[in-house]
């Protein structure tokens, strides 16, 4: 029997399990199937006049390896294959026009609630979430304790929860 012959019987004995291995890295079992065969085509071309101490362990290795170039190869080219455990959904860059709406309204809301504020509880919101100041820093600049500055800030923000929640 020779080699040719050899990796043949290899192939249709592993062939299922291989086609597994491969669609578990593609995601899409008629690519799987694609990569076994072309694994297949390169070991009979590569290995044909010399024996392999582990065909089978060459064999997955040759399916993994291809099977990741394919994966890559989709992503260079900006495809998405849908259902891929290898491929990661890419987050759009903009978010849907309802999302959009939706943010608008809660801002306009938020921004509604925040103007009904007592004044030195809404400049305090604004400095510790719009600016980003420490509680010390606000109670430095509004000559408050830090305690004061933390009891503003959480009125502020459930005022603007509890608005939130009321509209629909």
């Amino acid at each position: 029997m020779g080699y040719a012959d050899k990796h043949l019987g290899l192939y249709l004995s592993h062939r299922g399990e291989l086609v597994d291995y491969a669609t578990a890295i593609v995601g899409d079992r008629g690519r799987g199937e694609d990569v076994v065969q072309e694994a297949f085509f390169r070991l009979r071309s590569s290995s044909a006049d010399r024996p392999l101490d582990e065909p089978l362990g060459y064999v997955r290795r040759i399916v993994r390896n291809l099977a990741i170039d394919w994966v890559r190869r989709l992503a260079s080219e900006g495809k998405h294959l849908a259902g891929s455990v290898a491929c990661e959904t890419v987050a759009e860059d903009w978010p849907s026009q309802e999302d959009a709406i939706v943010k608008r309204d809660e801002l306009k809301i938020v921004m509604e609630a925040m103007a009904e504020l007592p004044e030195r509880t809404r400049i305090a919101l604004e400095l510790h979430r719009f600016e980003g100041l420490k509680l010390n820093d606000i109670a430095a600049r509004l000559g408050i304790s830090v305690a004061r500055v933390h009891s503003l800030v959480y009125e502020g923000l459930e005022h603007c929860r509890k608005r939130l929640a009321r509209e629909p």
